[in-house]
């Protein structure tokens, strides 16, 4: 593995962002980093945020990696904006660090029809607004609604994704968008560990309300992007391998990554610090 593309998350939801894009683009070299020790990053500071990201990044670029993709909402809301203009140019203006919240936000314009929106996330992603903002600039007559779930992602990395007690904190947080905004017509899942609780989702989610996962969207877009961009697409390896490093303990990690992968992984432990 010469010049992976990096895949960065706080914890373990990356890994479904990583699919997505694998199913799209299995040609590529794949390095994934989880912070799993600092895990979760939703109800942290910015600052903090951004610090870990930071050295996330640095990390990886450390590796050998051209591109990095930050598979966490919340790193994409607290942190990319000021990597990218900030960091970059200093520490590499060739390499490139890229976001997931932009690539839903393109294509939400083209799956609503009554122009409302909604976004379930954690608290951070939502109280940065980051959704609302990308949508905004590019739709400004849609209107979106968010709301905090604070609870999903416990009930996902503590394999409750599918007891029936997870069925009262997903119906709860529905409803409760839903009272906000009775027009909303598609539900964008601004958190990488959503997926899992699809089967509860689309258990209580209204009829002909659309749920929008990033996967898919997020492997499209960098597919579009590497064409764009042939100049980074020839620094990014194809031997179509895959990689996994956390800062936690890696037993941990390769149970964790068979709820996501639904395969046995090797992992490596790194320090950030």
């Amino acid at each position: 593995m010469n010049n992976p593309i990096g895949i960065f998350d706080s914890g373990y939801g990356g890994l479904t962002i990583l699919h997505g894009i694998r199913q799209l683009l299995p040609e590529y070299d794949y390095l994934y980093l989880g912070d799993n020790a600092r895990a979760p990053y939703g109800p942290r500071s910015f600052d903090v945020v951004y610090e870990f990201t930071r050295q996330a990044v640095a990390k990886l670029f450390e590796m050998g990696c051209p591109l990095v993709i930050l598979a966490c909402n919340t790193a994409s809301a607290k942190a990319l904006r000021t990597i990218q203009q900030r960091d970059l140019p200093q520490i590499d203006p060739s390499r490139r660090v890229l976001g997931i919240i932009l690539p839903t936000a393109e294509v939400i314009g083209s799956l609503t029809k009554s122009r409302h929106v909604g976004v379930l996330a954690t608290e951070g992603t939502i109280k940065s607004e980051s959704y609302n903002l990308e949508i905004h600039k590019l739709y400004p007559d849609i209107q979106v609604t968010g709301v905090a779930c604070p609870l999903w992602v416990p009930l996902v990395e503590n394999n409750e994704a599918d007891s029936p007690g997870a069925d009262y904190f997903v119906k709860k947080r529905i409803d409760q968008l839903m009272r906000q905004d009775p027009q909303i017509d598609a539900v964008i899942l601004g958190c990488t560990h959503y997926p899992l609780l699809m089967p509860k989702i689309l258990k209580y989610i209204p009829s002909g309300v659309r749920i929008v996962p990033q996967g898919e969207y997020v492997a499209d877009s960098l597919k579009q992007y590497l064409q764009r961009h042939t100049d980074i697409d020839s620094q990014c390896s194809k031997g179509g391998t895959v990689k996994y490093l956390t800062t936690e303990n890696p037993e941990n990690f390769s149970q964790q990554a068979q709820l996501f992968l639904h395969e046995q992984v090797n992992v490596e432990k790194v320090s950030l610090l």
